[in-house]
């Protein structure tokens, strides 16, 4: 029988510890603060989470069509074979992203852009 000795209850707290920092920083940011990037071959656009819009990004295959709308976005049609882009659903979350590669384009969840007190742009995750 091996009992549980005090190294073993430290790396069982410093562990716990980064889990919930790590659930925390993903899950808890304010959905005021994020926005959408959409990035195509040869142009980016940037969105508040709580715009409503559509957006065609053209790429190498044709016009990838992605629209934001309830704090979420998604690719709702793109010229590519597979349509994997658009059965993975949508995008709502800090981090999450959706793409359609063989047209190049990218869907990103993350932090805004403000100013900081200095006149630095800071980014809010």
């Amino acid at each position: 029988m091996r009992l549980i000795k005090i190294p073993d209850i430290l790396i069982i707290l410093i562990a716990s510890g980064v889990i919930f920092f790590s659930v925390y920083s993903a899950y808890m940011i304010p959905q005021s603060s994020l926005s959408v990037f959409i990035r195509g071959q040869d142009r980016q656009w940037s969105f508040p989470m709580e715009t409503t819009e559509t957006v065609t990004v053209n790429g190498p295959l044709g016009n990838t069509i992605v629209r934001i709308g309830g704090s979420r976005a998604w690719v709702e049609s793109s010229p590519c074979l597979n349509q994997t882009c658009v059965a993975s659903g949508s995008v709502s979350r800090h981090g999450q992203w959706a793409a359609c590669l063989p047209n190049q384009v990218l869907v990103l969840i993350e932090g805004m852009k403000e100013s900081g007190p200095d006149g630095i742009d800071v980014i809010l995750r």
